[in-house]
Parts: C-alpha cells; structure tokens; sequence
C-alpha cells in the first residue's frame, strides 16, 4: 500500500489544506496532523490537497504531518452492525463513550464491528464450487430478527472456491473461504470493506409496484411509496417530521431499517438513541434494535463528518439489499446536511449559487436518491432486494421554494408536505393533503386490487376527488359565507370533515390506532365515501341536511379508526350495513312525513 506525506499549510474550520501530497487520490481517506485526526481529500491542485477532516480541527497548525492510507472513505460490512450505534464515518458511539469516557476527545479509534466476537458461520457451499462476485457463501444469525447473508464480495472475479470452513465459530477476520480467480487467490472473510461514495452493483433495477407500507392512512392509501421508491418530508419546525419518522421506522414492512440522524439537535437526536433501543418490533415483539442501525452526527459534531453520515448509511443499507432483504433508509435532515456541504464550500472559496449553496448541491442530491431502489441483486440464488430513502428536509420557515427543497422535488416521487397550520389545529400527521402528491400511485394500484381490494382505487380517487373539492368550497366560503352553498356542496365540506377527522388524523401514541392495516384503512375510506353516496341519494329524495347532519352514527364512524381492533375488522363490515339501513330509516320516515302532511 502506497503512502503519501505532506504537510499542513493552511486550516479554516473543518477544512485543511496540505502540500507535498502529489500522488495522492480524490476521496482518499488520510490522517491529519499529531493526533492522525482522519480525513477526506476533496480536491486537487498540483501537489496541494483540500482536506475535509471529520473531527473537531481546534488547535492544528501549519506544519502537522498528513499522511494518506491509500483507500477512499470505506465502511466495514458484516455481522454485528444491527443493533449498533454510529457517528458519521462509522465509529461506534458505545465504545468511543468508553474509551473517551465523558466528552469524545478528538483521534480516538474505534473499530466498527467487534473483531474479537465469534459468529456461528453455516456454510451453502463447498470447496470446487464456482462462484462469482455476490453469491451467498454461507450464513450467519446476526440477530434472531435477522440472518446475515455471507457473500462474495461485489469487486471480485468469478472463480473456483479452494478452501470452505467447515461450520462454526469465526470472528470477523478469520478466513472463511478462498476463491481462486484469473486474478489470483483471495481470502474471504466475514467482513469487507466497501467505499462509501461507490454504489454496490446489481443486476438490473425492476418497477416501483409494490408499496411500502407503513401502517400510516394518510401515507399508504393517499401518497403511497413503493419499496425502492424515494420521498421527501419537508417541514417547518414542530410540525412532526420526527415523530412521522419514527413511525415509519417502527411500523413499515421492511426488513432493516437505518436511521440517519444528520445534523440534528443533540437533545432530540438522544430522545432517538434512548427511544428506540426500547422499542419493540410489532411483529415478533423482539427490540426493534435488533434489526435497527443508528447513525447520529448530531449539530454539535464536526461538519464534514455529517457531509459524510448519508453515504456511510446509504452504503451499509445497499449490503443488506444484496442479501435481498428490503431496507428503510430515513435521514433527518437532509436540510442539515446541505449546510455541511455550503460551510466546506465556503471554507474552500468556491463561487457560492442561490442562497450560498454551493452549485452542486442538486448533483449530490440526486447522487444520494439515485441509489434508492428495488433491484435483482447480483449474484447466486436470484433474490430481489429494495433501498427505499426517505429524506427530512427542514426549510427555513417552511418556505418550501428555498433551494434543498426545490432540488430535492427533483430526484423524489413522493412528496409529504407537513403544514404548520394543521399541526397548530392538533392535526396529525400534519400531511397537506392539498399540496403533496405520490407518483407511485398508479404503479402500486396492481398490488392493492390483488392483495386488498379490486375497487381500492376507485375509493381512493372519491375521497380525494371531495378533500380537493371542500378545499375549492372553503374559498368560496370565506368570500361569500357557508349559508350562499347549496346543500349538496355543504354536505361535501361536512363529508370532508369527517374524512379527515376519522381517516387521515392518527394517534402515534394510541395502542390501536398507531398501526392501521391496509385492510383497515381501505374499509373505514370505504365507509365515509358509503356515507356521502348514501346522503347525496337521500338529499334528492327530499331528506334535509339537518336530519342528515344529526345521525347518531357519524360519531361512531370517526371513533372507529381507535374503536374497532385491526384484528377484528369484521366490525367495520357490520357498520356499514348499519349505515344503508339508518340511511333506509331515514328516507323511510321522510317518506311518511311528507305522506302524513
């Protein structure tokens, strides 16, 4: 492995300047100054290289050593990753806490993955097999959540394997298999290193046809996202985008989850790391750490390493895509992150673009969602895996026209618009119905006619079709007041209410209504759309609004979202039969009125 030593000529924040580097590489990792604080080379000028260092910088000087390791930015991948908590270039947060103590001291390593613990190993294969780069070579119970794929690494040449270990106990670094290529022989073991700015292979990338679902209405049956697919949750300050997080993580129907803490207040990005170790999963009730990777580079941590924590997450998410499984990737914020990338620009001098970002925030943007997606995998057996990201954005005042927002609705296809006014009003999540909007709906809608229902489409499309139309109805409201409308279109703005109150409002924090089924959430949409067909139908038959308005069952169909168990659905079945008959009642005893007058 080459070396490369220089010297420290200049250091401005994060950003560091070193000669007599000539020979060294954009992206190598290097380690700077007396205490071999690590870092990134950025840029290249002649024998001059731009240093972006992931540590605090507070008391280098011209003249410290800088020498290059000879690799890029990589992150360790192998069994012992779930459950783990990280900084921003893969350092384990418990163990720098031991060594360092209270407060983390700068230079302090740590390895990733614990090179002493021993993992139960089964071997697939056996010594002669060929193989080639993502083949399963064995496996390894990781957690009781999750079995660990062992594969061929992605960067290797197709070969004959010339030595298996037989099953047992191995640690991270012994040697589990050899693979005899064209290009010699190489030692397999249960961990490899991958570069975190370099995307994994796969095959070929297939549709967005299959929805994640998160158990959250107003997310699954309104603006649906596909495994794979990528979203954005912009959103001024309280609004909820934490919390909308943290359901997705707990509730969501993907295998491993990954949440990138980036840039965040160090109290509410504790609240996560205290929180979720005692979360469990929904569907074994084992810890949800269990198949669960944190990643905190909170707003008090060194810059650049923040800058760094999306592709360090991104990376360890793609390794267990290759395994086929399929992962959620959600980052709070991204918002944050973009400053990293406007304060190293600026430290570095570089021509600012709108509002000081630098001009290629929109191409690291679209590099980041770009490695989102539902892909077959390379490698032996075919398997399908999925990257689904999911990105917080915090504008300035929720002015969702600054710059990381508008770039950002570039490269996503679901976007979740969360309204200050609605999180004021108690609504949550506070998801404007109005101004977010899902690609993915037409290509999911294959998935909810065979999996829940043929007409799910049609129900949806109604219920959307009133909340657009209330919105247009409320204007004329304000201008004109409520009594100018005629009766049909106030029943619209009434049907609206109850939409949103029984159907799109959800309580995280109640047992019942934290988690909604697709079939759940498909018959209470279907009940309110019921409702207003059967109350259009009475109003022409001469019911007056005030007899409809006053039905005793209204309360009773937005108090089922909490009332009624996910797994006693029929009850929704038997309330809508108690609709057609009160609405049959109802015309009924119009009918006789109007015949006694």
């Amino acid at each position: 492995m080459r070396t490369v030593r220089g010297k420290i000529i200049w250091v401005a924040g994060p950003a560091v300047k070193a000669d007599g580097m000539m020979g060294a590489k954009m992206y190598e990792t290097v380690f700077v100054g007396e205490e071999k604080l690590i870092g990134e080379i950025i840029k290249l000028t002649g024998d001059v290289a731009f240093i972006q260092v992931y540590e605090n910088t507070s008391g280098l000087r011209p003249g410290e050593p800088v020498e290059s390791t000879g690799s890029p930015l990589s992150v360790t991948l192998g069994p012992g990753m779930l459950g783990s908590i990280y900084d921003g270039v893969q350092r384990p947060l418990d163990v720098i806490g031991k060594v360092a103590g209270g407060f983390i001291k700068r230079g302090i390593k740590a390895e990733p993955l614990q090179k002493d613990k021993k993992w139960k190993f089964i071997p697939l294969v056996k010594a002669g097999d060929e193989v080639g780069p993502g083949d399963f070579l064995g496996e390894v119970a990781e957690t009781p959540l999750v079995v660990s794929k062992i594969m061929v690494p992605p960067d290797s040449k197709p070969g004959k394997l010339t030595y298996v270990a037989p099953e047992g106990e191995y640690t991270i670094e012994e040697t589990i298999a050899e693979l005899e290529s064209r290009d010699g022989k190489r030692s397999i073991q249960l961990a490899h290193k991958w570069p975190v700015r370099r995307a994994r292979p796969f095959q070929r990338r297939l549709d967005p046809e299959v929805p994640t679902i998160t158990g959250q209405r107003v997310l699954d049956t309104l603006f649906p996202i596909s495994k794979g697919g990528t979203a954005c949750i912009p959103g001024a300050f309280g609004t909820g985008k934490t919390v909308t997080l943290h359901q997705l993580a707990k509730w969501s129907d993907t295998k491993v989850i990954f949440h990138v803490g980036c840039g965040e207040r160090g109290n509410e990005e504790s609240e996560v790391l205290t929180e979720f170790p005692h979360l469990k999963d929904p569907a074994t009730g084992r810890p949800l750490m269990e198949r669960t990777v944190l990643i905190a580079n909170t707003s008090n941590m060194p810059v650049a390493a923040r800058e760094a924590s999306i592709y360090t997450g991104v990376t360890m998410a793609e390794y267990f895509r290759d395994m086929g499984y399929d992962v959620l990737l959600v980052a709070d914020s991204t918002s944050r992150w973009a400053e990293a990338l406007r304060e190293i620009s600026g430290r570095l001098e570089e021509m600012p673009a709108e509002e000081g970002y630098p001009s290629y925030l929109a191409s690291r943007l679209a590099e980041f969602y770009e490695r989102a997606g539902r892909v077959v995998t390379v490698g032996r057996p075919e398997r399908i895996g999925s990257v689904t990201l999911v990105g917080a954005v915090s504008p300035p005042g929720g002015d969702f026209t600054e710059p990381v927002t508008t770039h950002t609705m570039r490269f996503i296809r679901t976007f979740w618009a969360l309204d200050a006014s609605l999180a004021y009003t108690r609504h949550y999540p506070a998801i404007n119905w109005i101004t977010s909007y899902s690609a993915y709906v037409d290509t999911v809608r294959k998935w909810w006619a065979e999996n829940v229902a043929l007409d799910w489409f049609e129900q949806r499309y109604q219920a959307y079709r009133l909340l657009q139309r209330e919105a247009e109805l409320l204007e004329l409201v304000r201008l004109l007041g409520p009594e100018a409308l005629p009766d049909e279109e106030k029943l619209i703005i009434d049907v609206s209410r109850m939409i949103r109150e029984g159907f799109l409002q959800q309580n995280a924090y109640d047992e019942i209504d934290a988690y909604c089924p697709p079939l759940k959430q498909y018959k209470l949409l279907k009940l309110f759309v019921k409702f207003h067909t059967l109350a259009e139908e009475a109003l022409k038959k001469g019911v007056p609004l005030k007899a409809i308005r006053t039905m005793p069952l209204i309360s009773k169909l937005i108090r089922a979202k909490y009332e009624i168990p996910n797994n006693r659905l029929e009850l929704l079945d038997d309330l809508e039969k108690r609709l057609e008959e009160s609405f049959e009642k109802l015309v009924l005893g119009e009918k006789l009125e109007v015949e006694a007058r």
